[in-house]
Parts: C-alpha cells; sequence; structure tokens
C-alpha cells in the first residue's frame, strides 16, 4: 500500500533523521534581489534601447548586474559630438544635401526598395561607402531609432572663432553683416538662418552654447549645405559678443515687433551691422535688448501676430542688402 515502510525493498536508516524539505532553498529563492528596476533602466528592454546613445552608454557603464563584481564597460560606438540621420528618405535627403558623412550604415539583409537604391547609387557615384552591421548593431548605435535599415553618422560640427569672424568681416571689401541668435532653440529655424545669411552674402552666424539650437543633423539638413560655406560661432556669452562687435563698430540691430523703427531704414544700414533675432515666442532676452543700438520690426498685417525667426531674418537680410545696392 501507498506509505507502506514494511513493503518489499523498503529501507529505514538508522541514526540521525533529517526532515523532508530543501533546506531553505527555496525560501530563499523566493526572497529576490530587491525591486525591480524600471523598464527603460533594464540593459536589454527596448524600452532601455529608446533613450540617447550617450545616456544608454552612460547607464550602461554605471550599472552592475546581479553576479557581476565589476561595472559593464560602456559602448564607444557612437562618438560624443557626433548626430546621426535614420531612415531611408532622411539619408537620401542628406545625401542630396551634401552634408558631410562620417559613416554610412546599411543593415544586413535589409529589404530594398526604390529608395534604397538610390542611396547606393547616390553613395556609389560619390565615392561614399556603406558599412554593413546587423540590425541589432543598427539598433545600438541608433538609440533605438526607427532607421529601416540605414543610417548616417556625421562627424561634430567644428565651430568657429567669433574673433575670427569678426576680424573676417572687417577685413571685408563691403560692409560686413554678421547675425546673432537668441534663444532659437529648434534647429531646423537654425538652419534656415544659415541658408538666409548664406543667401545675402553674410559673413557668419553666431549662437550661444545655452539655451540655443545646435549644429545638429537637423540643422544641417535645413541649412542645404549652407553651414558648409557661413562659419557658425558659438559663445559662452552673447552679451559679452553684441559689446564686442558693438566696440569694433558694428550697429547691433535688434528685431522686435513692438519697435517703432522700420527695419528698411534703420541709422547705421550702410555700415557693418550685427542682426540680432529672438525666438518666435517670447523674442529677444531683456539684457540682449539692451545692448542693442537699435530696436526695429517688419511691418506686417494686424491679423498675424508674428513671423516665424527665420522667415523674419530672411526679411531683415534682405532689406539690408536692397538698401546697399
Amino acid at each position: 500500500m501507498p506509505g507502506n515502510s514494511q513493503r518489499k525493498g523498503a529501507v529505514r536508516k538508522k541514526g540521525k533523521t533529517t526532515p523532508a524539505g530543501s533546506g531553505g532553498r527555496v525560501r530563499r529563492a523566493l526572497e529576490g534581489h530587491g525591486p525591480t528596476p524600471r523598464a527603460e533602466d533594464r540593459p536589454y528592454h527596448k524600452s532601455y534601447r529608446k533613450r540617447r546613445p550617450e545616456e544608454a552608454n552612460k547607464t550602461t557603464g554605471n550599472r552592475t548586474r546581479p553576479g557581476r563584481s565589476t561595472p559593464r564597460p560602456a559602448s564607444n560606438t557612437a562618438t560624443a559630438g557626433a548626430d546621426w540621420v535614420i531612415g531611408r528618405n532622411p539619408v537620401l535627403e542628406a545625401l542630396q544635401a551634401g552634408l558631410p558623412i562620417r559613416r554610412a550604415y546599411v543593415a544586413d539583409g535589409v529589404e530594398r526598395d526604390d529608395r534604397l537604391r538610390d542611396i547606393f547609387k547616390f553613395a556609389a557615384e560619390k565615392g561614399i561607402p556603406l558599412l554593413q552591421a546587423t540590425r541589432t548593431e543598427l539598433d545600438r548605435m541608433t538609440g533605438g531609432g526607427v532607421h529601416q535599415g540605414v543610417a548616417l553618422q556625421l562627424p561634430a560640427f567644428e565651430y568657429a572663432d567669433a574673433e575670427d569672424v569678426l576680424a573676417d568681416a572687417l577685413d571685408s571689401e563691403t560692409a560686413p553683416v554678421v547675425v546673432a541668435c537668441d534663444s532659437i532653440t529648434d534647429p531646423r529655424n537654425l538652419g534656415a538662418i544659415i541658408r538666409s545669411a548664406a543667401a545675402f552674402g553674410a559673413h557668419g552666424v553666431i549662437i550661444p552654447e545655452r539655451r540655443s539650437a545646435q549644429m545638429s543633423a537637423a540643422a544641417w539638413k535645413t541649412s542645404a549645405g549652407a553651414a558648409a560655406r557661413v562659419p557658425v560661432a558659438q559663445v559662452t556669452n552673447l552679451n559679452r559678443t553684441l559689446k564686442r562687435y558693438a566696440d569694433a563698430g558694428f550697429t547691433v540691430v535688434g528685431l522686435a515687433g513692438e519697435a517703432e523703427t522700420d527695419v528698411a531704414g534703420f541709422p547705421g544700414i550702410d555700415g557693418p551691422v550685427l542682426l540680432v533675432v529672438g525666438s518666435e515666442g517670447e523674442g529677444l532676452a531683456r539684457l540682449v535688448r539692451e545692448n542693442c543700438d537699435v530696436l526695429v520690426h517688419i511691418p506686417i498685417g494686424s491679423a498675424v501676430e508674428s513671423l516665424n525667426a527665420s522667415v523674419a531674418t530672411s526679411i531683415a537680410l534682405y532689406e539690408v542688402s536692397r538698401s546697399r545696392a
């Protein structure tokens, strides 16, 4: 019968008996290792891969997984300061716009269509090598973005020095024009401003390091390659730079919708001009206004409150160019 210890073949051990059980192994295993980390904090979760590459690398490099005595080394695949263009349409447009390319990647076994064939053709014509990578590697390098099997890595942008821009402008045979951006946070606006600066012969564009868009892939693309022709300087203190240019003989002109002076005829328009444009929402900062020699406005209909920053810059540069012609 079941449980009958006297059945044939049963052996009863003598001496100290050990009660049946796991010896505490199951109980200890059920204790766990603390609270469950958030999804974005788990290295192999899709939410973690969607982070910016530099944040993902930093987090990976500082975490010690259970059972490891040393932290996992951070990945250095995405170089600091570089930017990425991902997706078939953006990659093709970036190539056609002449953006500087550090590396171009294509995923193994990617499905081909007309856009991808155009990318291959353009890269072959321009001598741009396409490096093969697995989809997993491309996911990691682009921070989990939707790359559609192709991606471009741009080099870190080399900013000009504001003093060099000033010296070159003063050496010009014609009255120089330089554009300064105050709190332009949209990279597409920045790229459009650079494009307009190139179109109207400006000698450079100045942006602050903080609270400003930087020369990212979006800015490069919108500038349509003009960033390669017009020097873009980055400064730590915009107000100090405005004073420096004013001391060098520039008329510092700020665009402000409530100003009384028309942009078409401000005093000093025929001489060196530093045109300062602010954000579409808040306009020029208070200290920036105080460092302007004159504030000017662009006459527009009452039904529209303000113009886009890049559009206003284009109109102002046109008026300066027209008055000098």
